[in-house]
C-alpha cells in the first residue's frame, strides 16, 4: 500500500511497461496523424492542380462576385451588431431612467455630481471673475 502511494506520487517511478505502452501509444497516435496530413496536403494539391484553370477562366465573373458576396455579408453583420449594439444601448438607458440600477450606473451618476460640481465651481469663479472686472472698471 504504501509502495503504490510512493508510485503514484513521482510519475518518474513508474513501471518500465506502462512507459513503454504510453511511448507506443503516443508514436501510433503521432504517426498516424502525420500520414493524415500528408493526405490533406496531396488532396490540397490535386484539388488546386485542377480547380486553378478554371479559375483562370471564370476569374472576370468570379472576382466581382466574390466581392459582391462579401460587401453583402459584411454589411449584413455590421447592420446586425450595430443592431444589437442599438438594442443593448436603449435597454440599458430604459433601465437606468426606471431606476432599476443596471451595470455602471452608480459611476454615471459619480460623473455626473462631479461635472455639475465643477460646472458650479466654473459659474462661481466666471461671476467672481466678472465682479472684479466690473469694479476695476468703474474704480
Amino acid at each position: 500500500m504504501a509502495e503504490h502511494q510512493q508510485q503514484s506520487q513521482r510519475p518518474d517511478l513508474q513501471p518500465r511497461s506502462h512507459q513503454v505502452v504510453k511511448a507506443a501509444t503516443a508514436a501510433t497516435a503521432g504517426g498516424s496523424l502525420l500520414v493524415l496530413s500528408g493526405l490533406i496536403l496531396t488532396g490540397t494539391v490535386i484539388s488546386l492542380t485542377v480547380a486553378t484553370p478554371l479559375f483562370v477562366i471564370f476569374s472576370p465573373v468570379l472576382v466581382p462576385a466574390v466581392i459582391t458576396v462579401a460587401l453583402i455579408i459584411l454589411g449584413f453583420l455590421a447592420s446586425g451588431g450595430f443592431g444589437v449594439a442599438a438594442v443593448t444601448v436603449l435597454s440599458w438607458i430604459y433601465r437606468y431612467v426606471t431606476g432599476r440600477q443596471p451595470p455602471g450606473a452608480e459611476q454615471i451618476d459619480q460623473a455626473r455630481m462631479r461635472l455639475a460640481s465643477k460646472a458650479r465651481e466654473m459659474k462661481d469663479r466666471a461671476e467672481q471673475f466678472g465682479q472684479q472686472h466690473v469694479s476695476g472698471a468703474q474704480g
